[in-house]
């Protein structure tokens, strides 16, 4: 089968960062499904693997955290798919991903694919769409009780700000947000075009991070916010969201501060710090890791019901190494809006 690896971890812009590559087509054994892959997005999380990781010696590393396909084949203890459905996923960043053109993925991180997208409307989505998810109704205990807000806007006294709202997971979590819970939502955007997209998604209000936070929320009559979503440059922010927090407020992030954080600074307030890796259950086979399949399947609904919308920003082409070492400069660069989609081989 085709595929795109590397073997040595380094600079995108060197010739063999990513390759065009041949190799076996895995066997599904045991609660594995076989995906002939249709369409894949590319992540961060591609960008920083491909930076760090070394493969086994003379092997190749498989990059790819994203994908929707149809089910060639499947394991003898396989319950919940059958051969020939469309799924999406994440998949196991442990595992090869899906930057080929088949991949073996455990299905209970696996859901049906909304059937009212395209391939590369739904590639975009389940790794950022698990992440939002996990975010507001796992780490922040958000209650996701199935009904949307009314027009009328929010009505609670949950105050979500969100930094970093135009990207990949932001677009989907300002959704979420928007559309899920009663809180007033609050996106970070530093552009024109990307504090539009965050009004787009559905956002109360949009304000810009390279600007202090603090005047800017009084301006728009708020004083204080009860929750902070972190998403990128959580260090260059830090002392800012313990301003900006509410006493008894929570703070969720999902980047890796470089500098490392100050925790004490939470301590006054009794501020409460939340962790997002939406690896963490299919990396440690947690008890609960069945619940990236429902809650796909639960967007799956929500998406075809026209509640949540595809955020897929570009359409870079077939998967192939070039088309793939374009979208990782891209994403690099920290100019991407929405997510980069890549379909067919």
């Amino acid at each position: 089968m085709k595929a795109i690896g590397y073997q040595i971890p380094q600079a995108i812009d060197q010739h063999d960062a990513l390759m065009d590559i041949e190799l076996a087509i895995p066997e599904a054994k045991g609660r594995d499904l076989l995906v002939k892959i249709k369409a894949v997005s590319v992540n961060p999380v591609d960008t920083k693997v491909r930076a760090t990781a070394t493969p086994e010696t003379g092997e190749h590393k498989i990059l790819g955290w994203d994908a929707v396909g149809e089910i060639v084949a499947t394991g003898d203890e396989v319950e919940l798919f059958k051969v020939g459905e469309l799924v999406w996923y994440a998949g196991d960043i442990t595992r090869a991903g899906s930057n080929a053109e088949y991949q073996l993925v455990d299905e209970r991180i696996v859901g049906l694919k909304p059937q009212s997208l395209s391939a590369a409307d739904a590639a975009a989505l389940p790794l950022t769409a698990i992440t939002a998810w996990e975010l507001l109704f796992d780490r922040l205990s958000f209650v996701n009780n199935g009904v949307t807000r009314q027009s009328g806007g929010p009505t609670a006294a949950a105050r979500i700000l969100i930094v970093g709202a135009a990207g990949g997971v932001g677009s989907i979590l300002t959704q979420l947000a928007a559309k899920l819970t009663q809180a007033t939502v609050i996106g970070t955007a530093s552009r024109p075009h990307s504090q539009a997209w965050v009004t787009e998604l559905g956002a109360d209000h949009v304000i810009n991070h390279h600007q202090p936070l603090q005047p800017q929320l009084q301006a728009l009559g708020i004083e204080s916010v009860t929750h902070v979503i972190s998403l990128t440059h959580t260090e260059q922010h830090f002392d800012q969201l313990v301003d900006v927090l509410a006493p008894q407020g929570k703070l969720a992030l999902i980047d890796d501060p470089a500098a490392g954080l100050d925790i004490m600074k939470l301590k006054k307030k009794s501020i409460s710090l939340h962790w997002e890796f939406m690896f963490t259950r299919s990396m440690f086979e947690t008890e609960d890791m069945h619940k990236q399949h429902q809650l796909l399947t639960n967007l799956s609904e929500l998406i075809d019901q026209g509640v949540i919308k595809t955020t897929l920003g570009e359409y870079y082409g077939v998967i192939n190494a070039a088309n793939l070492k374009r979208a990782h400069a891209q994403i690099e660069s920290n100019q991407a809006v929405g997510k980069i989609v890549l379909e067919g081989f």
